[in-house]
């Protein structure tokens, strides 16, 4: 959890750093690269009767944390998840097995769903889900 966060920490300062001065950074200095996992992805958020509970990967679910539960992904996966419609995204950690209902592809915690979600009342919201990796 301590390298997701420094992670995050990293990329807002290089947000920052690009909206003071946008000249200084181009394609060849990103500190990362993206790879393409799955666009129009169906994205749900976790119950809060989870909260406490162990998730598979051993670590104890929080719903005000910045992780997910995707099927097949290792735990640890870093990814990036993004809203279309409005080119919000979150950076999450896979901690957990799931969704389990057909048709979706990642459960994210309530604070990651809302922080990129339109519509705050929906459960499902369409993502492009992206892989980090550091060069």
């Amino acid at each position: 959890m301590k390298k997701l966060f420094i992670y995050i920490l990293f990329v807002f300062s290089l947000k920052i750093v690009a909206q003071e001065c946008p000249e200084s950074i181009d394609e060849n200095t990103k500190t990362e690269k993206l790879t393409l996992y799955k666009e129009n992805a169906h994205a749900s958020y976790y119950h809060n009767k989870f909260n406490g509970r162990k998730t598979a990967s051993g670590k104890k679910f929080d719903n005000s944390k910045l992780t997910a539960a995707h099927k097949k992904l290792p735990f640890g996966t870093i990814l990036k998840v993004t809203n279309p419609k409005n080119k919000k995204f979150v950076i999450v950690e896979v901690i957990d097995r799931g969704p389990f209902i057909n048709g979706r592809e990642i459960d994210l915690t309530e604070k990651a769903f809302t922080d990129i979600a339109s519509n705050k009342g929906s459960g499902v919201i369409n993502v492009m889900i992206e892989i980090v990796e550091n060069n």
